[in-house]
């Protein structure tokens, strides 16, 4: 048996599930919703090579050091993006999440705090995970920002670390969260949660 096992999981109008082929339309136009492949701190696919995403993505499963999730809005079906559980380590019960991207469209909006909150209550109540990890590259400010408004630490930096699509070296900032500190943690994005839907 896997340490991650198929599952879907949803709340406020946000679900994920197992990314598979019949996602790859769905994902093609999330990527080209701001052309988001053009960036180069990042891994979004460009839109002919979303068949190729989700081929590598079954193939990590199948391998069992990923899983990836199509994120779909409940109530259209819409896929938003995708993100995963990678770097899974069963014997330390330890998983990181990545791979994440969304269409520009729902960027800066509920969805990603809402996956968070769905795959790291899934990782420490289900899974019974005793950290969560998160990396990034050392020039996505972006994204250190959100994974530290999750409530993550940040362990340090990995120098010349991983290869950008652009070829050039990058550093990779690594963050984590132990199973102590998610109840504080999850208190606090439903308190985000609660005051987006309020606005």
């Amino acid at each position: 048996m896997a340490f991650v096992e198929p599952v879907t999981l949803r709340e406020r109008g946000v679900r994920l599930e197992p990314l598979a082929a019949l996602h790859e339309a769905g994902l093609r136009a999330a990527a080209a919703d701001g052309e988001l492949w053009k960036l180069r701190i990042t891994s979004v696919p460009e839109p002919e090579n979303t068949g190729k995403y989700i081929d590598d993505a079954l193939r990590m499963r199948a391998e069992g050091n990923r899983f990836a999730f199509a994120v779909v809005d409940d109530t259209t079906g819409t896929v938003l993006g995708t993100t995963s559980y990678h770097d899974i380590l069963p014997a330390v019960k330890r998983v990181e999440i990545g791979y994440t991207w969304y269409a520009k469209s729902v960027q800066r909006t509920h969805v990603n705090t809402t996956a968070k909150l769905l795959m790291m209550g899934h990782a420490f109540d289900t899974l019974g995970c005793h950290v969560v990890g998160w990396r990034t590259d050392n020039f996505n400010f972006a994204s250190q920002r959100a994974i530290e408004r999750l409530g993550a630490k940040k362990d340090g930096v990995i120098r010349g670390h991983a290869l950008r699509r652009d070829g050039t070296i990058r550093d990779t900032v690594m963050y984590s969260m132990r199973a102590g500190e998610w109840p504080e943690a999850k208190a606090q994005l439903l308190y985000l949660l609660e005051r987006h839907a309020l606005a």
